[in-house]
């Protein structure tokens, strides 16, 4: 009986934080220790591309993403864990899935229509000012990534279900077109999935830069806890722990047990320079092994490359006999039969 295939993207654009962490990369990790699936991981280079057009930064988040998922224990004997640039098939791929999208299909993806919708407001005289092809053609692109690999499931978030459904639309319509080549995919959106508040109190993104980075060396994890946004109530004062910041975070690192225990604490009133010390002594504890192995492998891009590169090999075993058959599926063959 074959495994099922799951795949996860990563994009590298940004440093990874404490969010990225409980949200994804935790779960993804684990989930690489199941060898009753196949799972790939990729760092979707081709879609930073899109919003960054600095190409160090584009590099070092490659380092520095590569770095921390190896740094956390990603099994990459049984992952394929890889660089989607280093997969040439998916490109070509994209360009097949071009051919058979209904341009109709793109005007509808939810990151286009709010570029648009932005234009409007704003008084533009263009709706398409500002957006490349890249931006327009993301969905078809994420296809391929899929596609390629006959994934069965996507774990994604719930702004990425709309995604998976256009990968559904554009490989039936393929299939319809050339025969049945490829499997329809399906998201997973996990309702477990923690969501980690910022420095401000609002969601952590890095497009409301109030991130807290993974791997911050100690002394500016502390300095990072300590500037987290809280009330003003008093030491002594009775203090309500949902919705606070600070237990959200530990929560989302803390057994049940300890969680009460906090819980406890807030009740009692605790005051909130001892929770914020309390919380960074607790997260640097969690961190510290993990950290010293990313630190390590940020001296060594030889050896993330290394591994990058096995991922790929791995990665291509599947995608250059399929795209051969694809080739040949749309008319592209040698003329000799």
């Amino acid at each position: 009986m074959s495994k099922t295939t799951v795949l996860t993207g990563i994009t590298t654009t940004g440093t990874p934080h404490l969010g990225n962490y409980v949200g994804a990369i935790r779960p993804a990790i684990d989930a690489s220790r199941n060898h009753g699936v196949r799972p790939f991981y990729f760092l979707a280079d081709y879609h930073a591309l899109i919003k960054c057009q600095e190409p160090e930064r584009v590099r070092q988040s490659t380092l520095e993403v590569a770095a921390t998922w190896l740094a956390l224990g990603l099994d990459t004997d049984n992952a394929v864990f890889y660089r989607q640039s280093d997969v040439p098939e998916i490109a070509e791929l994209a360009w097949m899935l071009s051919c058979v999208t209904a341009k109709g299909l793109m005007n509808r993806a939810h990151a286009y229509k709010a570029a648009v919708q932005a234009n409007q407001e704003s008084g533009e005289a263009d709706p398409d000012k500002g957006v490349t092809m890249g931006l327009f053609n993301y969905p078809i692109l994420m296809a391929a990534d899929i596609l390629i690999f006959n994934a069965h499931k996507v774990p994604v978030g719930k702004d990425q279900i709309q995604h998976i459904e256009m990968a559904r639309d554009i490989a039936g319509r393929f299939n319809h077109i050339y025969g049945e080549h490829f499997v329809i995919p399906e998201a997973v959106v996990s309702e477990e999935t923690a969501t980690l508040c910022g420095l401000d109190g609002r969601k952590m993104s890095k497009s409301y830069d109030n991130t807290i980075p993974l791997f911050v060396p100690e002394k500016q994890l502390r300095k990072l806890i300590m500037k987290i946004k809280t009330n003003s109530l008093e030491p002594g004062q009775p203090k309500d722990p949902d919705g606070c910041t600070l237990f959200g975070i530990y929560r989302a690192f803390a057994t049940k047990e300890e969680v009460e225990a906090l819980r406890q604490r807030y009740a009692e009133g605790a005051g909130w320079g001892e929770i914020k010390q309390f919380l960074f002594e607790y997260l640097n504890d969690h961190l510290t092994a993990a950290r010293e192995r990313y630190e390590a492998l940020i001296q060594e891009p030889d050896r993330i490359e290394r591994a990058l590169l096995e991922g790929a090999e791995k990665a291509r075993a599947h995608s250059q006999p399929f795209m051969k058959k694809l080739r040949g599926s749309v008319g592209i063959r040698g003329l000799a039969g």
